[in-house]
């Protein structure tokens, strides 16, 4: 008998891994211009898919290390009149979680908006291919019109990328994509949630959602399980140039208050001292979804709570008005919200478009 992976294929032609395009076709690499890459901010210095610098100036816990070589938040961005696109992509490692989809560890997806504008970009398409392999090539769209469209691809959230290629009609034009409103850039650092986990494509990580709807570049720096404010992480991240805002929103990752109470305030201290007047937003968790189950989860986020409101309160009151709080208890809605996560922790694609909703108005305040 056929597996039933492969019957599946037989009987959707939609559960078929996407084909390659046959068509003659040109490859070109986003390391060249006009391709711009965005998300990655050292990755002008380093010409690397990765979110720290490969040998930062201090010592930075090993997970976070290993976790900085996923490439969430990364995306290629450019402008062409193709009436195809494949990619080809190289992984450090294969999709082998069981709680999220490989589309979203492994996967690229396609954003597609009129030319020479930010935006509206509508939804493509996402790579499909065999999940045993760590090469791949996918087709993520063909037989289009010739028309220039502004094109975004977002890489994957929870694996490396070692080597991306873009395939487009061998005669198709390549222009630079749309520029941001400045070049100031959006930086979150926080948990798996920040990063993307369980997100069924890239686009649909929190992140990637609010970089379609506010013209900055946006940087991911959510490490799972291992964003815990460590202040050398703090130093390395205050070494990112010209920063819009800081989001940070790690306290889910924290094993105690006690620890919590410990990090957070020297994790500002850091930053603070690098960047005087940039906005610091800090970020307090989602609701799980078995808080209504187990009281004592609810005391703990009611407790960090607190304690994040009355950290800001006070260091505003000694005079850093640039320092906010936003309180992320209902950003999942209201009484439906445990219908928002794959694990009862983890937001589902629908958690992380509610995220989204909840935070733009307050960053859109602190940033446009």
């Amino acid at each position: 008998m056929e597996p039933l992976k492969n019957l599946l294929e037989v009987y959707d032609s939609n559960m078929r891994p996407n084909e390659k395009l046959e068509a003659a076709i040109r490859w070109h690499s986003p390391l060249e211009q006009p391709f711009q890459i965005s998300g990655l901010a050292w990755f002008h210095q380093e010409r690397k898919y990765r979110r720290l610098p490969t040998l930062p100036a201090g010592a930075v816990p090993g997970a976070v290390d290993h976790l900085a070589n996923h490439t969430a938040g990364g995306q290629i961005r450019f402008q062409t009149d193709s009436t195809s696109l494949s990619v080809r992509v190289k992984l450090k490692g294969k999709a082998n979680m069981v709680h999220m989809p490989a589309t979203g560890q492994c996967g690229v997806d396609c954003y597609v908006g009129a030319p020479d504008v930010f935006g509206p970009l509508r939804y493509g398409n996402t790579t499909k291919y065999n999940v045993t392999l760590t090469e791949y090539e996918c087709a993520l769209f063909t037989g289009w019109g010739n028309a220039m469209r502004n094109i975004v691809l977002n890489l994957p959230l929870y694996q490396g990328v070692e080597e991306i290629s873009v395939g487009l009609d061998e005669h198709a034009a390549v222009l630079a994509p749309p520029g941001y409103v400045s070049g100031k850039k959006v930086v979150i650092y926080g948990t798996s949630i920040t990063q993307g986990g369980c997100a069924s494509r890239p686009g649909m990580a929190y992140t990637n959602i609010l970089s379609r709807r506010i013209p900055l570049e946006f940087i991911n720096l959510g490490f799972s399980g291992s964003g815990k404010g460590e202040p050398e992480v703090a130093e390395i991240v205050s070494q990112i140039n010209d920063p819009a805002c800081l989001v940070v929103d790690y306290e889910g990752n924290c094993v105690s208050t006690e620890l919590f109470r410990e990090t957070l305030p020297e994790f500002i201290r850091i930053y603070r001292a690098a960047h005087p007047l940039t906005p610091i937003l800090v970020v307090s968790r989602i609701r799980y979804a078995r808080e209504d189950l187990t009281p004592h989860l609810v005391e703990m986020r009611m407790e960090r709570k607190h304690f994040e409101q009355t950290l800001v309160n006070e260091l505003r009151e000694k005079g850093d008005l640039n320092l906010y709080f936003f309180d992320g208890s209902h950003s999942l809605g209201g009484e439906d919200y445990y219908e928002c996560t794959v694990d009862g922790s983890h937001p589902n694609d629908l958690g992380f478009l509610r995220m989204a909703d909840a935070i733009e108005p307050v960053l859109k305040t602190l940033l446009l």
